[in-house]
């Protein structure tokens, strides 16, 4: 009966600090924790992504995803304008087969960025992040 009075107080002490630890973490749309946050879009509208197909007559011929734009950007003051962004060419099972990185533009509704080496065909999806 001891032994067992005695497990129960450390666990009962152990279990009382992780989660003293777990509670002081804390989380915003800035920092990186355990929890959730709400975060805010840059703009209420959809941005919508296309791109242009290029025949490539190299070793392995076929299409190639090669210019993607974001259509429907909103640039005013306070939105998606001038944030930095990522989007990233996705293939079966959500892999990665392309990614760029850069700057919305500070004006305009669209922005094209040129990827290479992309598969056309092998284009299933596609990931877009603005953020900053």
């Amino acid at each position: 009966m001891k032994r067992m009075l005695i497990a129960l107080g450390i666990a009962g002490v152990m279990f009382g600090g992780v989660y003293g630890l777990a509670a002081s973490l804390n989380v915003s749309s800035a920092t990186l924790g355990a929890g959730t946050a709400a975060v805010a879009a840059c703009q209420s509208g959809t941005v919508n992504v296309t791109y242009t197909p290029t025949y490539s007559a190299t070793a392995t011929a076929g299409y190639r995803a090669t210019d993607v734009t974001l259509n429907g950007l909103d640039t005013a003051s306070g939105a998606c304008g001038g944030k930095s962004y990522k989007v990233t060419l996705t293939g079966t099972s959500d892999a990665s087969l392309g990614e760029q990185t850069g700057t919305t533009p500070s004006t305009g509704t669209t922005h094209t960025m040129t990827f290479s080496g992309v598969s056309a065909a092998a284009v299933t999806g596609v990931h877009v992040t603005i953020y900053g």
